[in-house]
């Protein structure tokens, strides 16, 4: 039987269903949020929040769906991860469902807009792009959303060199931008791209937990324990008086119309 080669796979055939099953905890607390900006343009022309419908495909524990949420929007956040989804906060605006960005097991146009916040890189490009297309009502919106870490900011760029070698370049980590699929796609048109900033607070506890709710990091043995000795040198030479560091992310936000 032929072994996956991480550094050659696609990442929608590296378990993405079960595999942050034991990063909840982090993953809830550490990771970060998206910028207001990017929340105002994926909404912005659709008109009154509170009579949309969002698919939040790959939701996680609900970061984005509650984005969408504050704003009065309806979301339908679907999460094929029993634990993730059991770790997500209530909200009356938010339904939780399990499926997959291939088979979300909405109905045909049913839905105004789809979103994928730093998820869509886990997808099978194709069928994903056709659920989509299904699922979305004539010229609704598709918003592919990633936080790239900001490759100009020292403390962020020595924190990639760090996970980077961590990770022996988990394809994950080193990845381009997945958005091709989407840019070739025949199903999607006016596609456009909008960056914005972002920082996250974080303390040495968040600093590691930032890390550790990645999938593919040690969480025992000699690799862990060089990873957290690592982290907090780096703490060390960031922290300002106050004890926190701020990693930046660059929020790229691709909008696109269904045909």
């Amino acid at each position: 039987m032929s072994q996956i080669n991480p550094e050659t796979s696609a990442l929608h055939i590296l378990n993405p269903l079960n595999r942050f099953s034991d990063r909840v905890e982090d993953y809830v607390k550490y990771r970060p949020s998206y910028p207001a900006d990017a929340i105002d343009i994926i909404l912005e022309g659709l008109g009154e929040s509170s009579q949309l419908v969002a698919a939040d495909i790959g939701a996680g524990t609900g970061i984005a769906s509650r984005l969408l949420a504050q704003r009065g929007v309806n979301v339908i956040a679907i999460e094929p991860n029993a634990a993730m989804r059991k770790a997500a906060k209530s909200n009356p605006l938010i339904e939780f469902r399990d499926g997959t960005a291939e088979l979300t097991q909405l109905s045909d146009n049913s839905v105004d807009l789809v979103t994928c916040f730093q998820a869509f890189h886990w997808f099978n490009p194709e069928p994903t792009l056709l659920e989509f297309q299904r699922i979305l009502k004539p010229s609704a919106r598709l918003a592919v959303v990633w936080n790239n870490r900001d490759q100009e900011d020292a403390l962020t760029t020595e924190y990639s060199r760090i996970v980077r070698e961590a990770s022996n370049n988990h394809p994950a980590e080193s990845r381009i931008q997945t958005v091709e699929p989407l840019l070739v796609t025949p199903h999607f048109i006016n596609i456009h791209e909008s960056n914005f900033t972002y920082r996250q607070q974080l303390d040495l506890t968040g600093l590691i937990g930032r890390a550790m709710s990645a999938s593919y990091f040690p969480r025992e043995g000699l690799g862990y324990e060089q990873l957290i000795d690592s982290f907090q040198e780096l703490y060390q030479r960031f922290c300002d008086e106050s004890g926190f560091v701020y990693m930046v992310y660059r929020t790229s936000v691709h909008l696109a119309e269904v045909i």
